[in-house]
């Protein structure tokens, strides 16, 4: 029998990357990357660069589908593998994503006469201008006993669904009535690929409150937000939620075309790219945190009970794998805090000698941060750059850099930064364990753990856990070949189940990153400074970066969406 594949499509904040997949063992015969072409609209408009609001961040739906023309070809160019042996797709995305879309699935933001308001745009997951909405609405279901709250850990977050709907109902209502739908982008890319638009269960469960027994939030709930609110989940949420796993329908004749594969095959419905990745390092049991590191992180781990655990962002049954609780938390910016260091505070000099050495500038600040011991630098950073996602679910923060002295060299405040991250995900770690949902081990995936080595031992003594290491250096597309996989199932060459794929395809290195005791005591003492300073700043004692946002907004907050 001829060696099947799938392809995967990962798609993140500023790139979309597919992946051609052996269903055999998981290997990556090929991938290639595609750059969005309008990247993160966070500024102006394109074309009639109307400005936008603080905290806002845009993306233009055709970015989407170009990712789909122009890297499924060159995977294929690339590896001359047929398509008479591609079985299906699958995709997976940054949530919440979020557009509206009129009857036929068509953007508002396409339609000439929406698309200088920006409400009409696609609102990418660190769209923070909803947070009035969203604390707001924590207020009122608070307030109202809802049981859906301690789901969340008791607090919806402005990154999700219903504070982005609330907020288009409120600046831009004309937009807000002329939606048919307000849908995931996932489930959108899906229904171009299909033309069958359907939801799913993972963004559903865990960006829209839907829970799979009591569905939606009850229409009173919604009334008391806005009466215009009340009937949303039948009208503008509606449509069939399914599954991970599941087909959502087949390739299209017209996309087959554009994309050069066969009409026919499997499309699996959308998915989360961090949840993707759980299955795809072979976590299908309890006790293993899958940290999904890039720009941000987003930490996943299964349970066998729903359990209440402070700042996660959702307990979702079936949400990653079949017949688990899947338990999802964050942190809003950790490669993003590294980035912003090495593009905004930098001195030059570091820069050039970087590039006598022959070194990028975050591997030379890496390679100079090796040099000293935990506890040498004497500073202590807070890493809420973006705001905190778990587990104070405020994006109303801001970072923080304490013991700064004349002496303080570029290094060391890099060093600083990768701790803080660290602290951020032990503060998750601790919260989840002490509710009683085992965190055992860490499994660790996505660019930074394959670039930064420094960074893996630090997160290994911070939070004294063995760390794991996906093999893969795309292991979100190699999950989502892999639902693609299921979606085609056995008869076509694939997998009945997820945990049968993952047991043939799932990868992770040999080597592990273990604790060193003597770290591992001194950055306990570090923790437990940091730990004062995050409730101190976090929890309301001192309301200072919150009140410097509030100064601030008068000059930057304006937004025309006439």
């Amino acid at each position: 029998m001829e060696e099947k594949y799938t392809i995967g499509v990962d798609y993140g904040t500023e790139s979309g990357r597919a992946v051609l997949v052996s269903l055999k063992d998981g290997r990556e015969i090929a991938d290639h990357v595609t750059p969005y072409r309008h990247g993160v609209i966070d500024e102006e408009l394109p074309e009639s660069k109307i400005p936008l609001g603080y905290e806002w961040a845009l993306q233009h739906p055709s970015d989407y589908v170009e990712v789909l023309t122009t890297s499924i070809p060159e995977v294929l160019n690339v590896t001359g593998v047929s398509k008479d042996d591609i079985i299906g797709i699958g995709i997976d995305f940054t949530a919440c994503t979020m557009l509206p879309v009129d009857e036929n699935d068509i953007p508002l933001s396409f339609h000439p006469e929406w698309k200088d308001n920006p409400h009409s745009w696609i609102k990418l997951w660190k769209h923070h201008a909803a947070q009035y909405k969203a604390d707001q609405l924590n207020e009122i279901a608070e307030r109202r006993g809802e049981k859906f709250l301690p789901r969340y850990g008791g607090k919806i977050s402005s990154e999700w669904m219903i504070a982005k709907i609330w907020q288009i109902l409120e600046e831009a209502p004309e937009v807000y009535e002329k939606a048919d739908k307000f849908v995931e982008a996932t489930d959108w890319v899906v229904s171009q690929l299909s033309g069958n638009l359907v939801r799913n269960s993972c963004t559903a469960g865990y960006k829209s409150i839907w829970h799979k027994r009591d569905g939606y939030p009850s229409k009173a709930f919604f009334k008391e937000l806005d009466p215009r609110l009340e009937h949303l989940t039948e009208t503008k949420l509606r449509g069939e939620i399914l599954p991970l796993g599941s087909k959502a329908g087949e390739l299209t004749k017209e996309m087959a075309g554009a994309i050069g594969l066969n009409p026919g095959i499997a499309v699996a419905v959308g998915n989360v790219d961090a949840h993707a990745a759980v299955p795809a390092m072979g976590v299908v049991t309890p006790g293993k945190m899958v940290m999904a590191m890039g720009t941000s992180i987003c930490h996943m781990l299964l349970g066998e009970e729903e359990k209440q655990v402070e700042g996660m962002c959702g307990v979702v049954e079936d949400g990653i794998i079949p017949n688990f609780y899947g338990y999802e938390a964050g942190q809003s910016a950790v490669g993003d805090i590294f980035g912003w260091y090495v593009n905004q505070a930098v001195p030059e000099y570091v820069k050039q000698e970087a590039e006598e050495q022959g070194l990028n500038t975050h591997e030379y600040l890496e390679k100079q941060a090796s040099i000293y011991s935990p506890g040498e630098i004497g500073l202590l950073a807070l890493d809420w750059w973006n705001g905190n996602r778990s587990v104070l679910v405020d994006t109303n923060l801001g970072g923080l850099l304490v013991g700064m002295t004349l002496q303080t060299k570029p290094e060391e405040i890099y060093r600083a930064l990768l701790e803080a991250t660290a602290f951020g995900t032990r503060k998750i770690v601790d919260a989840f364990h002490q509710n009683g949902v085992s965190v055992d081990e860490l499994y660790a995936c996505g660019g930074l753990p394959q670039k930064n080595k420094l960074l893996m031992q630090i997160y290994a003594d911070v939070t004294n856990r063995t760390i794991k290491i996906a093999d893969s250096k795309q292991t979100p597309a190699l999950g989502a070949a892999m639902f693609a996989a299921v979606a085609a199932g056995s008869e076509k060459g694939g997998y009945d189940t997820v945990l049968q794929a993952a047991e043939n395809m799932a990868r992770v290195k040999d080597e592990v990153v273990k604790p060193i005791p003597e770290h591992v005591e001194i950055y306990e003492r570090l923790y437990e400074e940091y730990v004062k300073l995050h409730d101190y700043f976090g929890r309301g004692e001192n309301d200072v970066m919150k009140r410097l946002k509030e100064i601030r907004k008068p000059t930057s907050e304006a937004v025309s969406t006439n």
